[in-house]
């Protein structure tokens, strides 16, 4: 289940992470050029996130591995966007640093969590998903850093945006610790 189409999409993600960072990178374009495009990357290769667990459901074609290698995707493509709006200063580094940070603190949870036969109790939650939505709508926003259809300050709604989903960041990470805990006491008497 390596390469089905599914896991491919989630690849893609993956593959997707030089391609935005290198748009910047390239000589003889406009910062206007270079901003639609990464814009436009970083919303196909999102998109195949919803297109992935889609078609592994549909086709019957869910895995191990392409459950390993999603959230995984999703967080290598989030962590990379955000370095490059650090570096070209459309986001905060503390922005950054609370959301990097809270991905590796949860990954590292839901990991102990597997280990001692507690995973239901860090499962994705609604506010994990919301944190996801806001995020995936303020990078976007901010890749663009324009006038979207000449009257949508991307620029300013995506900074917004991106401090909402760290609030959301902050949340989610509380609430999964939350639920952690009692599991996290009761196995270690």
């Amino acid at each position: 289940m390596f390469f089905n189409l599914p896991t491919l999409l989630t690849w893609a993600r993956i593959v997707a992470i030089p391609l935005i960072i290198g748009v910047f990178y390239l000589e003889g374009m406009s910062a206007k050029e270079q901003n639609l495009i990464a814009t436009v990357l970083f919303v196909v290769f999102a998109a195949t996130d919803w297109a992935d667990g889609f078609l592994a459901r549909k086709l019957n074609q869910t895995s191990a591995f392409g459950a390993f290698l999603d959230p995984v995707a999703d967080k290598f493509l989030v962590c990379a966007s955000l370095l490059v709006l650090v570096h070209l200063e459309r986001a905060d580094v503390f922005v950054a640093l609370i959301i990097i940070g809270r991905e590796i603190a949860v990954s590292s949870l839901r990991e102990w969590m597997a280990i001692i036969g507690a995973t239901k109790s860090v499962a994705v939650h609604m506010v994990g998903k919301l944190k996801t939505a806001v995020q995936m709508t303020a990078i976007p926003f901010l890749l663009f850093n324009g006038k979207l259809l000449g009257v949508i300050d991307t620029h300013f709604w995506g900074t917004w945006l991106i401090w909402i989903s760290a609030v959301l960041t902050v949340w989610s990470m509380v609430y999964y610790l939350q639920k952690a805990i009692p599991e996290i006491r009761a196995k270690s008497r």
